[in-house]
């Protein structure tokens, strides 16, 4: 097998770096007859932190062709890594690991209370056994995914239960990822100690600080709320009888201001067409967030967060190369030189 060679500029801090890729490792041990592949500057891979590939429409059943197509579309923008806090369905063995799939990390289907979330997918289980049903799921795969408020006017679910349920997550060695898009949701979330917060919608921003202080982190998924928002507020009339607007319209600023008080804020796209990091990169710039920031949060530290080193001996060998700083210049993102991945080349 060649040992593929790359050198230029490693993020983030933009120090002249050499990489030698050992098998799935990077060294720096220069290897005679390393292929060099390209030069430039070179982020330790793109990661999507909450995107949800193999079904095509919300409700169908997992499907192994379209899992497929969106795996290869997530490489092809520089993505090596995702994690799916929820998915249609158990995934393939070969998930996270085959060549044509980034690495992955999952939470399987999400945990939802009954009545609540979409028709066909999740598990719903008794509220005492929620706590089980999470801590079984991070014992399998290390992160659980609970939906703990949904529509207006549905029940969110108790502190006392959440809390629970990440007792017992933790107590398994996994982590507890959990879906809120209204204030009071976001509330129980904090106070019950969860791990990330899926969407954020309508956070009190006075949580900030008690969320850097715990530690639990942040995905947004801004640009696919925004898109939505701008849907809704194309027709005014929908607009005004809208619950989303308000929090969907603070979004962004919430977004800024989690970043300002040092909250771990990770990119995710969400939605259809998978691929589309940059998106959520543009987007996170567009609220106020640095570029440096940014692409942080689709980058090292999302890494970092998720268990994986950047550009460092004995790092997994994944790389995405560009010809110029990103962070000077976004459209970089749309146009990678090389995407390596596990040592190897993908583009």
């Amino acid at each position: 097998m060649t040992v593929l060679r790359v050198r230029g500029f490693g993020l983030p801090d933009g120090e002249p770096i050499d990489l030698y890729a050992d098998g799935d490792r990077w060294t720096t041990d220069p290897v005679p007859g390393a292929e060099l592949v390209a030069e430039g500057w070179i982020l330790p891979g793109l990661v999507d932190a909450h995107t949800h590939p193999g079904a095509e429409k919300p409700g169908q059943p997992l499907d192994d062709g379209v899992l497929k197509e969106d795996l290869r579309a997530h490489l092809d923008s520089g993505v090596t890594l995702i994690r799916s806090p929820g998915l249609a369905g158990d995934p393939p063995d070969w998930f996270g690991q085959a060549e044509e799939s980034p690495r992955a990390v999952h939470a399987g289907p999400w945990i939802a209370q009954h009545g609540q979330f979409m028709e066909g997918w999740g598990r719903r289980p008794a509220p005492a056994d929620l706590p089980d049903v999470a801590a079984a799921q991070a014992a399998r795969t290390g992160w659980a995914k609970v939906v703990i408020d949904w529509k207006p006017g549905d029940d969110v679910m108790p502190v006392e239960l959440l809390r629970e349920a990440v007792r017992r997550v933790h107590a398994a060695g996994g982590r507890l990822a959990v879906h809120s898009q209204h204030g009071a949701g976001g509330a129980v979330a904090v106070e019950a100690g969860v791990d990330s917060v899926e969407h954020g919608m309508g956070l009190d921003p006075a949580l900030l600080p008690r969320m850097a202080e715990q530690g639990i982190a942040l995905t947004p998924t801004l640009s696919v709320i925004t898109a939505a928002l701008a849907q809704i507020t194309a027709d005014p009339e929908r607009a005004g009888k809208s619950w989303y607007v308000p929090g969907a319209a603070a979004h962004a600023r919430l977004t800024a201001a989690a970043v300002e008080a040092g909250v771990t804020v990770l990119a995710g796209t969400d939605t259809r067409p998978h691929g589309g990091i940059a998106l959520e990169i543009r987007a996170l710039v567009a609220a106020g967030v640095s570029p440096h920031e940014a692409i942080a949060a689709a980058s090292w530290t999302a890494r970092a967060y998720l268990g994986l080193p950047g550009l460092v001996d004995g790092a997994p060998a994944d790389a995405v190369v560009f010809d110029a700083d990103p962070r000077a210049d976004l459209s970089q993102l749309d146009k990678p030189r090389a995407v390596i991945i596990r040592g190897r080349r993908r583009r």
